[in-house]
Order: C-alpha cells, then structure tokens, then sequence
C-alpha cells in the first residue's frame, strides 16, 4: 500500500492488507497522495467528556473518555468543534479518490457541525443512517428521553461526475431479500468483540461489516483517520479489502494490532 504514501510515514504496524499509523491525524493525512483512498470510514470526538454521568455494567460511571474528547478550556465550544471537524474532513476529502465515498458517525452532541462541515468542504450527503440500539444504557437524570440512536452520515464528493459504488443486491441480500432501509437495528459492542483490550466507543463489527460491503469492493483501500480498537480493519481485512488506521494513542493502536493479527489468522 505503499501508492497511499506521498511522503515516508514510520508505520507502527504492517501486514500485506492493514498499516496503522501512530500520530496525529491532521499530520498523517497530509503526507498520503491525493486521491488515493476509496473509503473512509471515521468515529470523530464527540467532544462528550464533560465531567458528566452514565450508566455502564449497571454501575454510575464518567463520562469522560480521555483528553482527545475535550474541547479546550480556552475554546469557544461550537466555534471550535466546528473548525476541528471541517480541518478534518477537508483532509480526508483531498485523499479520497473521485468515487470515493466517506462515512462518519456521532451523536446530537457532534453530528450537525459534521453535516455542515461536509456540505461546506464540497460533500454530497447520500445517507442519513439511525442506529437503534437495543441495549443503550438507562437513562439515569429521567429529565429527557433516553438516547438510544446514533446517527452514520454517508457522503461523497459533490461532483458530477462522482459515481459512488453502491452494492444494492449484496444489502438487499443481507436483508431477507428486502431493500435495506436507512434505519439499523442492533446491540452495543459485545463483550466477545472486547477481548484484546476496551475502548470506551468502539463500534460493533457488524455496522462496519455493512458498510465495508456496502460501499467498498475487493482489493480497495479504507482508511480510518480515528481508528482505536479497530474495528474497520477488522472488517476491511476479512473480506479482502486494505486497511489504513490512524490514531494517536499508542494504547489504542495496540488493541487494534492484536485484532488485526487475529483476523488475519482466522482467514
């Protein structure tokens, strides 16, 4: 995969379908060739760690998930959150190739400065995925109605002529023989999907398994720009596509090898 690169990157792990790159993203994006990746699939901070509540295991933890989820003391909290997501997508969109496609997930917390931010850096949004989930945790404050959804935008460059591939009759399969519709239904993370190590918002591998499917063919390259755990490569290397993540925890890169070795094993 050594074509993504305009310039040399010290990988941090690599096999002949996944890197993993430790470092700061805004740095690493812009040392890969222009239009050199055909996905990209990215879990963004959801600026969340607020010194707040919730419920984990039944018991009452912290919100907080590290520094990298914290706006700075200093910032103007909307302002910021909204530079900090257009400087990212802006990146990602010079790396993506023409019929590139990219998805991002978030919450109400971060979710419509991302949808301005991709309109704004000359994106077309084609999807508005809901994830249901079906064992969110209790609503503890009983002030509001309990957040049970994430939202996934699915976007591509606002060209035309961008033609974004889309496996229709492999989601209708994967449906019962029903077309797909934009709403997803299922469980957190299971604890099977956890043992290599945690990470406090790693995503179930069956909601990368449908969008690595859905958006990407054999032998292409996805690349994460916030990849933790690694879940998109998890995915991306099981069913024969090449993966690049990027992260700037050094913890969280670990876990992400360990899965992608064992992957790897299990083909």
């Amino acid at each position: 995969m050594n074509q993504v690169w305009g310039s040399k990157v010290p990988l941090y792990f690599e096999t002949e379908q996944s890197q993993l790159v430790l470092g700061d993203s805004f740095k690493i994006l812009t040392k890969m060739k222009p239009e050199s990746v055909d996905m990209i699939f990215a879990d963004p901070p959801y600026f969340l760690s607020n010194d707040g509540i919730t419920c984990q295991g039944g018991k009452m933890v912290s919100v907080n998930k590290g520094s990298w989820d914290k706006l700075s003391e200093s910032g103007t909290g909307v302002e910021e959150k909204h530079k900090f997501n257009r400087k990212w997508i802006k990146l990602c969109r010079k790396v993506l190739k023409p019929n590139g496609t990219i998805w991002i997930s978030g919450t109400l917390h971060n979710i419509y400065s991302i949808g301005m931010a991709l309109e704004q850096e000359g994106f077309k949004i084609i999807n508005n995925i809901t994830w249901q989930k079906t064992n969110p945790p209790p609503n503890l404050a009983c002030r509001c109605f309990t957040h049970s959804t994430e939202t996934i935008l699915w976007a591509q460059k606002n060209d035309k002529k961008s033609r974004h591939f889309f496996d229709y009759q492999k989601m209708k399969e994967m449906n019962g023989g029903k077309q797909m519709k934009d709403v997803w239904t299922g469980a957190l993370t299971k604890p099977s999907e956890k043992t290599e190590g945690k990470h406090p918002t790693q995503k179930p591998e069956y909601l990368l398994e449908k969008i690595v499917l859905a958006s990407t063919e054999e032998g292409q390259v996805i690349l994460d720009p916030f990849c933790g755990s690694g879940t998109t490569g998890v995915e991306a290397v099981r069913f024969g596509r090449k993966f690049i993540g990027i992260d700037v925890s050094e913890e969280y890169l670990e876990i992400s090898k360990r899965r992608l070795e064992k992957v790897a094993n299990d083909k």
